[in-house]
């Protein structure tokens, strides 16, 4: 079923539940800026809330710099939290073709207990049917290939998440040019990941630790939890200008019912959504497609760019992200293109850091919403 909403005279469609089609033409080019390679930040700080927070107020379109670990006095009582509780898997694996060349086995998602869609990284894609040996031995046979993505059968015994715990390496985005060290075992997942599936952290999570959490509740503000399955598509780059012509990775999401009950009780005593990062966003988004939010459990390819008004939030924290990519959409449907690219100017001349492992904003939108 397609709903048609406008936007500056222009008809957007909006295809329930699984992405937004735009019919004027939101171009690439819209949301570059330019960005220093240094300012890309290639290690975690010693601690975790000690990260910059760039608080945007885009009612007032203005914003003031602040340091993370002082988020519980830009909020309030009754506030509710939403973080994606997802857990990341070390997804990385090392392995070589029946021929002797090698290969790099980044895992996309795992679909039961030995089999998993992946990327490989080898010079000349493998045949199905044929094998990649791991580093232990383990025989992963090609069961077949869907665009980017191949289907891998491990022929253990053992469950594929014991596999990947023994000797898979834990996957740093591409940005980071290093070799993930023992420390982002622990570093590169949020502290309250529990549910394991996810092959990248959903990183806006990265700046809260326990004592920062105990005092959030203290303050009086309430948590709850989704869980989505960041996948490796979270990396893939938008090629077309055009942005409608683009493919949206898939990922597996739940949203609970206890959740949906703490997101309707807290908007009915006043109370304000703060979506922890754009994962939390796309999974309230995907479950509350054709109507109100209501639990739900499945895959999403939801696509969200201007001209999409995101309801199921009051504010949103969220790292800063890549250059033209479908997560900078994102944040610009929710506070506006040009004031996102004018604080993202802000953040570069302040020496902000950038990506996974960077500092982040707390986003207040206009229109009266929060």
């Amino acid at each position: 079923m397609i709903t048609w909403i406008e936007w500056q005279g222009e008809k957007l469609a909006y295809n329930a539940p699984s992405l937004l089609i735009p019919s004027c033409c939101v171009k690439k080019s819209d949301f570059h800026y330019d960005l220093p390679p240094e300012l890309i930040a290639q290690e975690p700080l010693s601690e975790r809330s000690g990260s910059r927070l760039l608080v945007l107020d885009a009612a007032r379109r203005n914003w003031q710099d602040r340091v993370f670990r002082e988020l519980p006095q830009l909020l309030r009582a009754g506030d509710l939290l939403v973080f994606n509780d997802t857990r990341v898997v070390p997804a990385r694996l090392f392995a070589r073709k029946e021929s002797g060349g090698a290969v790099e086995i980044l895992l996309e998602r795992i679909t039961g207990s030995h089999v998993a869609t992946a990327q490989l990284g080898v010079s000349r894609k493998p045949r199905e049917g044929s094998h990649l040996i791991l580093v232990d031995g383990t025989r992963a046979r090609v069961l077949g290939r869907d665009g980017p993505f191949f289907e891998l059968h491990f022929e253990c015994e053992e469950p594929l998440e014991k596999l990947l715990a023994r000797i898979g390496r834990m996957p740093l985005p591409p940005y980071i040019t290093r070799e993930a060290s023992a420390a982002d075992a622990e570093r590169y997942q949020t502290v309250y990941a529990r549910a394991p599936g996810a092959v990248a952290a959903p990183t806006a999570g990265l700046h809260f630790d326990q004592p920062l959490l105990d005092e959030l509740r203290a303050s009086g503000i309430d948590f709850g939890y989704v869980t989505l399955h960041v996948g490796a598509g979270t990396f893939q780059p938008v090629r077309s200008e055009r942005v409608e012509n683009h493919v949206m990775h898939r990922e597996w999401l739940n949203v609970g019912a206890e959740l949906v009950e703490k997101i309707r009780t807290t908007r009915a005593r006043g109370g304000r959504v703060i979506a922890v990062g754009t994962t939390v966003v796309r999974a309230l988004e995907a479950a509350r497609a054709g109507g109100g939010l209501k639990p739900f459990a499945g895959e999403t390819g939801i696509f969200i760019v201007p001209g999409y008004r995101i309801e199921s939030i009051d504010a949103l924290i969220t790292n800063f992200h890549l250059p033209e990519s479908t997560l900078l959409m994102l944040v610009s449907a929710f506070a506006g293109r040009d004031l996102i690219l004018d604080a993202y100017k802000h953040a570069v001349e302040h020496r902000y850091r950038f990506f996974s492992y960077g500092d982040a904003m707390l986003i207040w939108p206009g229109e009266g919403r929060a």
